[in-house]
């Protein structure tokens, strides 16, 4: 269990641990908020345009009872996007169905935005916002988990201030989905987030404009659909689309507003969690010769299916190929923001975190996030099954709110490679007309699984059929032809005083340290990998990433300090199946020891890389080579410099017979040679450590006796790491 680089001892997790105030646990990104500095990256990761003006930092705030008009004086100030109940928001009070909650701010019109609209945009408020500007009301919503917006343009004043109020009510209790909040948490109901909870920002976009892009990936095809939508459909407007990769163009095709344009691809880079490929995207929108607007966007290539294996058994396969998927539940909380993590970087450590420990899935639990997640998600290599929030459902105007919400989540979250799999209901909340909507949701995405009940419940639909237990996994029957996952189980819990919500908390099943943690969990996922190969278990989610207020039962605390778990077996446990492919160690690394390498910071000669070359002058140290926080690291010596050049002999008895591939963890650009002969020159960065074939090339190469493996990285900014180890792929028998 890691904490300050230190360990955590079992003597430490005593029972009668001193109580705490209940939400006072902040993580340790909260102090680098700020009222100046609050989640200042661009919201909308797959709509971008180069101007816009981040609303995000003090507002006034006033809680009034229902039934009130603007109020005349206002309560204080509160902290953009964070709901008022959270600490980070510098309120923390509850939002009742009473009552109303007032924000009220004054902003000025950039000059050179002239003969521009101007939109306000939110990326999302819970629940029912009214918006007026300069004393008029402009527009309302309803749903606390769509973005929306309004043209700001008819009431703005172009010079001087303008005062924008919101008026917002939070019915927590009420009928609409509303996820895991209550007004009264406990258990497995946590605390409410009322109020503006996403980035707010305005955006000057041209006269006539682009609204929206549907990006369909076609990997069969090698080519993309893409849809654009625009604020006119006159004749003479057409949108050219380019696509890139790496930088080089790699597609490019021109349609009509509102048709289906394909861009063949001559790059074929399938998006998968082992190599999370993306492609850019630039949509120009053109009235007759003029270009009148120019948005930039994203996409992955990939497909998922579900399909028969070898034994006829329905299988989820991934581009082609079946793929066990192994996730996590995350559900979204944060004991300092509630809803709203306190930063971009807190968000990306949460889905580093869930690499690091060998996960390739989410599920993202009763929560629909903000866009800057879902890119993340993209970026680092994650599958996502996306829960539909619940509700009760018990009214007709409840169940209106309920697909109405569930049509938005669709549209907005379209784009993103990472979702591969809808959850229409959790474990028979709210369920109504489950079967039907089931194939609603199907025609409408057909480009992705449809859940159509996890746990309890099911309706027959949809592509799988989904268990939960808890904690062991059992050995169930599955039906037909829908793939058999298993939704929820694990839940082992442990709490680390200091670093939780309450002092009283639970787990599906208590553990009493982290070794036992660990162990546990080892064993239970071993079960999973056996259901998997005789049972035809196609996923399998455990309970959960972190803690969340009452429950313990996250693989990290609360606050993000701690990680209950040794990474490295865990890691394993999740990513090599007991029996399959037997992953003969050639040239252990740091996951499996101390091994000593030649290294040097200092540029050598360019022959550095040959077995001829002598190193005897460099420094010698334990692999892995980083800098301390980098993600998955296994630091044994330290390097910080921009370059590191490494050096190690082994000897072969024997040659290789079977596949080789290297294990490495590399940040960032990363060349290896086996003997001289360059076996992979890696770009970018990893999370964790990744297996990456060795060409037959290189692996001729190897002889006899001697051999030698040299490896350079190259570093530009953030954290650093450098390890190898090679790796003998052979049929276990």
């Amino acid at each position: 269990m890691i904490f300050c680089g230190g360990l955590i001892s079992s003597a430490l997790m005593a029972a009668d641990a001193p109580s705490m105030e209940t939400g006072s646990l902040q993580t340790r990104w909260a102090s680098l908020v700020s009222t100046t500095n609050v989640h200042q990256e661009y919201p909308r990761p797959q709509f971008v345009r180069e101007h816009w003006q981040n609303l995000n930092g003090l507002w006034d705030y006033a809680i009034t009872t229902e039934g009130q008009k603007i109020p005349k004086k206002f309560d204080g100030q509160i902290l953009v996007p964070f709901p008022v109940e959270s600490s980070l928001s510098g309120v923390k009070r509850q939002l009742d169905e009473h009552g109303t909650l007032w924000y009220r701010r004054r902003f000025t019109v950039p000059p050179d935005w002239r003969g521009q609209s101007v939109e306000l945009n939110f990326g999302a408020v819970n629940w029912a916002a009214a918006v007026m500007l300069n004393g008029r009301e402009i527009g309302s919503h309803r749903g606390g988990y769509d973005a929306f917006g309004f043209d700001l343009t008819p009431w703005l004043h172009w010079k001087g201030e303008n005062e924008l109020v919101i008026a917002v009510k939070s019915s927590i209790e009420g009928d609409h989905p509303r996820g895991k909040q209550s007004a009264n948490p406990e258990g497995v109901f946590y605390s409410s987030s009322s109020g503006i909870w996403q980035t707010v920002w305005l955006e000057p976009v041209p006269p006539v404009h682009l609204t929206e892009l549907k990006l369909t990936p076609e990997l069969d095809a090698e080519a993309l659909r893409v849809c654009p939508m625009a604020n006119t459909f006159a004749t003479n407007a057409v949108v050219e689309t380019v696509v890139y990769f790496q930088g080089r163009e790699v597609g490019r095709a021109t349609g009509a507003v509102g048709i289906n344009t394909t861009v063949n691809l001559k790059l074929v880079r399938p998006w998968s969690p082992t190599n999370p490929d993306l492609y850019d995207v630039v949509a120009i929108l053109h009235c007759s010769d003029d270009i009148t607007d120019e948005v930039k966007s994203y996409f992955g290539l990939r497909e998922i299916r579900v399909g028969a294996d070898e034994q006829r058994v329905p299988r989820l396969f991934l581009n082609g190929q079946p793929l066990f998927e192994i996730g996590v539940m995350d559900q979204g909380f944060w004991p300092d923001g509630l809803y709203t993590a306190p930063s971009d970087e807190a968000i990306r450590s949460d889905l580093e975190t869930a690499k690091r420990l060998g996960f390739n899935l989410i599920r993202k639990h009763e929560k629909v996030e903000s866009e800057r997640w879902y890119y993340w998600a993209d970026k680092l290599g994650l599958l996502i099954w996306q829960d539909m929030p619940s509700g009760n459902n018990l009214s007709e105007e409840g169940r209106q709110d309920f697909k109405m919400e569930l049509e938005r989540m669709l549209r907005q979250r379209a784009n993103h490679p990472s979702i591969v799999m809808w959850i229409l209901f959790n474990e028979g909340w709210g369920q109504f007309d489950t079967e039907r909507l089931a194939q609603w949701l199907k025609a409408v995405d057909p480009t992705r699984l449809v859940d159509n009940a996890s746990g309890w419940t099911d309706a027959k639909a949809g592509d799988v059929i989904d268990i939960h237990i808890y904690p062991e996994p059992r050995t169930l029957s599955f039906e037909g032809t829908r793939a058999g996952v298993l939704g929820e189980f694990g839940g082992l819990g442990l709490g680390v005083p200091g670093h939780t919500w309450t002092s009283q908390v639970w787990g599906y099943q208590m553990v009493d340290d982290s070794e036992e943690l660990t162990s546990r969990y080892v064993e239970i996922l071993g079960r999973t990998w056996k259901m998997q190969k005789e049972d035809g278990l196609a996923a399998a989610v455990y309970t959960q990433l972190t803690d969340v207020e009452f429950e313990c039962n996250g693989l990290l605390t609360y606050d993000r300090s701690v990680l209950k778990v040794d990474a490295s077996r865990l890691y394993e446990a999740n990513t090599a199946p007991p029996a399959a492919i037997a992953q003969i160690v050639l040239l252990p690394n740091a996951l499996h020891g101390n091994y000593v390498w030649r290294y040097t910071t200092n540029a050598p000669s360019k022959e550095w890389m040959h077995p001829s070359f002598n190193a005897g002058a460099w420094f010698e140290g334990n692999g892995g080579f980083g800098s301390p926080c980098t993600p998955g690291a296994i630091i044994k010596t330290t390097w910080t410099s921009a370059d590191i050049w490494l050096q190690r002999e082994f000897t072969l008895a024997d040659l290789p017979t079977h596949p080789l591939s290297l294990l490495i963890h590399h940040d960032e650009d990363a060349e290896v040679y086996l003997n001289g002969v360059l076996a992979v020159h890696l770009l970018g960065y990893t999370v964790g450590y990744v297996v990456v074939s060795i060409p037959q090339q290189a692996q001729s190469a190897l002889h006899l006796g001697r051999n030698v493996i040299a490896v350079h990285c190259h570093q530009t900014i953030g954290g650093q790491y450098i390890d190898v180890g090679i790796l003998e792929e052979a049929p276990r028998h």
